[in-house]
């Protein structure tokens, strides 16, 4: 991956545990900060962290608000779980965000929840939505990604037959605003996930950690580009880091691996409750500090 473009940063608000108007807050006073030029809600239906039956808000229609209450950050859901929604339905909820935002979507998807993360399938039972087992959901993930780009391009009606996903008559109208479609970011770590990103990511991410293996990812993903006759530098490679507001040096340090390693996205993950002028604060400490 090239390291000669410059890194641009974002922040991540998890929607939970937490109240709009205070993400509300934090991404206005982004929004007015050049340093900061994209901003990130995760989706999860109840919370993952913290008071199990706390607030947790729906990630892609409170990103429809903050969509029409910012107007220059870039904007998405870090990463949309491809296990909650249909995804002729998901690439219509993602074209009105993007009509909605005048063009700034970035489309987060990635396969969903995670088997390790036990709280995280309490999700399903609780909403009515089925769990398959890990080969149905990367075959589902994979087909959800080629229809999602077909509803945002075809000018036609189609049919879609394949393993997982079933269509007929499907068309997206009206179409997004960004052209050809808006930039496709899959986020996560496994193998089978990076096949999936070689052939449809723009962005790939993902979720921090640790350096070395993020960079051993970002290799893997550069063969599999390799195998399909893609060129590796077509993928943007983007980085989760975690923000630790009493300790900024350890981001500091994590923010200079990780450009080190050729990560040029780097999402600062912002914990809440969120101190006075959290925005300001990212800017100076962690963005202008490590890009003098």
């Amino acid at each position: 991956m090239p390291t000669t473009s410059r890194p641009r940063f974002g922040i991540m608000t998890a929607p939970s545990q937490v109240d709009y108007h205070d993400i509300l807050q934090v991404w206005r006073a982004a929004d007015a900060i050049p340093q900061i030029e994209h901003a990130w809600l995760y989706d999860h239906l109840m919370p993952i962290f913290g008071e199990p039956n706390g607030p947790t808000h729906e990630g892609w229609t409170l990103l429809a608000a903050l969509a029409a209450q910012t107007r220059r950050l870039r904007i998405g859901v870090m990463v949309t779980s491809n296990r909650f929604r249909p995804p002729a339905l998901l690439a219509k909820i993602a074209t009105t965000v993007d009509v909605v935002s005048g063009g700034r979507l970035d489309f987060g998807i990635g396969v969903g929840s995670r088997p390790s993360h036990p709280i995280a399938r309490r999700e399903y039972e609780a909403h009515g939505l089925p769990y398959h087992d890990t080969e149905h959901a990367l075959g589902n993930f994979a087909e959800a990604c080629t229809v999602i780009r077909r509803l945002w391009t075809e000018t036609e009606p189609f049919d879609f037959h394949g393993d997982y996903v079933q269509l007929t008559g499907a068309f997206g109208n009206p179409k997004p605003v960004q052209r050809p479609h808006p930039p496709i970011l899959i986020g996560g770590r496994s193998s089978a996930t990076l096949r999936v990103a070689a052939e449809h990511a723009d962005l790939w991410n993902i979720p921090g950690g640790d350096i070395e293996d993020a960079a051993r990812r970002s290799a893997l993903l550069d063969r599999y580009c390799k195998e399909i006759g893609r060129d590796p530098a077509s993928i943007t490679r983007s980085i989760h880091l975690h923000v630790d507001y009493d300790q900024p040096g350890a981001c500091r340090t994590a923010i200079s691996e990780a450009t080190d390693a050729g990560f040029r996205h780097i999402v600062l993950g912002l914990p809440s409750p969120y101190p006075a002028d959290v925005a300001q604060w990212v800017a100076d400490e962690l963005i202008t500090s490590t890009t003098k």
